[in-house]
């Protein structure tokens, strides 16, 4: 939780309030291409869903295996590690929305990663 006089701006940065200074300019905001560990967590931050429309994020690795938002908080250490000694299972690259793919799933927990139009109406 955010102090009182600290505020995270619409383009994803950090700041007080009281002084109008930014503190953290990459702070909470979706990376579609991933090149730091700092957009990672910047990206972790923002959610798994797409702003606008809600629409259901994952993490591309360099392997081009997915990573769901919970598995990459579990395991970001990992993913810290993949981007120091260049792991390609653990090295992400990108973010994007799962649009139609019903069977999608993490490479890491084997979880399904919901899709946004793909599930039938019950």
């Amino acid at each position: 939780m955010l102090s009182k006089n600290l505020c995270i701006s619409e383009l994803g940065e950090l700041y007080d309030r009281n002084t109008n200074q930014t503190i953290r300019p990459n702070y909470s905001r979706t990376w579609v291409r991933i090149k730091t560990v700092a957009d990672v967590k910047a990206t972790l931050r923002a959610g798994p869903f797409a702003w606008p429309g809600g629409y259901p994020l994952y993490f591309v690795c360099t392997d081009g295996e997915p990573l769901s938002f919970e598995s990459a908080r579990k395991e970001f250490d990992c993913i810290v590690d993949g981007f120091r000694f260049g792991d390609p299972a653990w090295t992400i690259i990108g973010v994007d929305v799962n649009w139609e793919n019903e069977e999608l799933f993490c490479s890491h927990s084997n979880e399904r990663i919901e899709s946004a139009y793909g599930e039938c109406p019950v």
